[in-house]
């Protein structure tokens, strides 16, 4: 009763702000804060009022499980099963035909010269198609005007809708890959993926909503400055420890990013007020997106998981809260309007999500086959691109004083990754030489 109470609460304060700007029917009556339905503060409250519908009860469901100690009272039937395996992992007694929990075994082959180089430029290309048409789209669906063929123009708002997109198709390729190919026994409960969930699809929102205010160039900029929130979200969440080089290259990325900022703020249609929502949206995207990384970090180390498995129960439940809060706002009813009325939408959001998806299994296969400074470096260099293609494609005016800011940021980048390697090389030949010293 409590559980449905809740739910029952939470939509109708939902239905209450729709009711105040009037959001279905803005024609036929005049809203009583209609200037609201535009402000992005007021739409990311009517997002966390639906993903609310979710937290709330599982948070009183988890409370009161382990609270009357549940699961150990109750002899193992279907609906018990399901609550162990949402709150506390699968039995550890059961399922042991699967893989070890290590993870499936690393298949170590000798590869040629030619052939890993052929991977590799595989890797390169698959990384760069699929996430430079990613931005491109991105960019055209958030910033640019659709026209149908009698004239009729539309912008296209809703970026949940969006979100749910590129999380429905990346969860049923990663769930299908799943059940195609053997992977390790997982033990981790799928409440431990709500944290990651909910960081990731916030981080992508603001992603998008972001772009209504700032620049794509400004927006990709940001992300190769993430180092800096990163580095924050690892001291709070791991406890980690940073080399001095770290902090001199994030001071550097600051440096950069600031010319950046200084050469690119003349762009006549900007104002200080849209150009700082766009900043708190940017910052807003690099703190959840460094939680979001930190997080998974965590649950990789302790329950050693595949790639695949992480990617399944974070879309899984990206795709419980978009779903709920869509429903609630009515967010299928209006984005399915707008591609009936607009064709060309429905492509763009087609292509938009198998660019998605197919970037994420690129990313886990890059980093398996060659490890994560090659595919840092590969991102690095697509960055670069997405900035040259955009400015090329929109037309985006940056000053001499913005493109000193990108190089600085980009050398920064790349002399942090030159100083990573250099320092692992330079522990492994100490390693060496005291283990040469001790046969001795």
């Amino acid at each position: 009763i409590l559980i449905l109470s809740t739910i029952g609460i939470i939509y109708l304060i939902t239905q209450l702000f729709r009711s105040l700007v009037d959001l279905d029917n803005a024609d036929t009556a005049k809203p009583l804060l209609s200037g609201l339905g535009d402000s992005w503060l007021f739409r990311l409250s009517l997002n966390l009022l639906g993903y609310a519908t979710i937290l709330v009860p599982g948070f009183l469901i988890l409370k009161y499980v382990r609270r009357t100690n549940y699961l150990e009272k109750t002899a193992p039937s279907c609906f018990p099963n399901l609550v162990r395996l949402c709150l506390s992992g699968p039995d550890p007694l059961l399922g042991m035909d699967g893989a070890p929990l290590g993870g499936p075994a690393t298949q170590t082959q000798s590869h040629s010269s030619l052939k890993q180089g052929s991977l590799l430029m595989f890797c390169f290309l698959g990384l760069q198609l699929t996430y430079l048409t990613w931005g491109l789209l991105q960019e055209k669906i958030m910033t640019q005007e659709y026209e149908t063929s009698e004239g009729v123009k539309g912008y296209f708002r809703d970026s949940q809708f969006l979100v749910f997109v590129n999380r429905i198709l990346a969860f049923a390729l990663s769930g299908a890959y799943i059940l195609c190919v053997r992977q390790p026994r997982h033990m981790a409960p799928l409440y431990k993926y709500v944290y990651c969930s909910f960081s990731n699809i916030m981080s992508s929102w603001c992603q998008y909503e972001a772009l209504k205010y700032v620049s794509f160039p400004t927006q990709v900029l940001a992300k190769a400055s993430k180092i800096i929130p990163v580095m924050l979200m690892g001291k709070l969440v791991s406890r980690k420890k940073y080399d001095y080089y770290e902090y001199i290259t994030a001071v550097l990325i600051s440096v950069g990013m600031t010319f950046f900022m200084l050469g690119s703020s003349n762009q006549g249609k900007e104002t200080g007020v849209t150009t700082f929502s766009g900043l708190v949206l940017l910052g807003s995207y690099m703190l959840f997106d460094s939680f979001t990384s930190n997080w998974q970090g965590e649950l990789f180390t302790q329950y050693s998981m595949s790639s695949v498995q992480m990617m399944c129960g974070v879309n899984l439940f990206s795709c419980l809260f978009t779903t709920v809060s869509l429903l609630q706002q009515g967010g299928f009813y209006h984005s399915l309007n707008f591609m009936i009325q607009f064709p060309k939408f429905m492509l763009d959001c087609v292509i938009l999500s198998l660019c998605s998806a197919c970037g994420q299994l690129f990313i886990f296969y890059t980093i398996a086959t060659f490890g994560p400074v090659v595919f840092v470096i590969i991102m690095t260099i697509r960055q670069l691109l997405a900035i040259l293609l955009s400015c090329l494609i929109y037309h985006h005016y940056i000053s001499a004083m913005g493109i000193a800011g990108v190089i600085i940021v980009f050398v920064a980048v790349f002399l942090r990754i030159y100083c990573n390697q250099r320092l692992k090389a330079i522990k492994g030949r100490r390693i060496m030489a005291q283990v040469g010293s001790g046969k001795v």
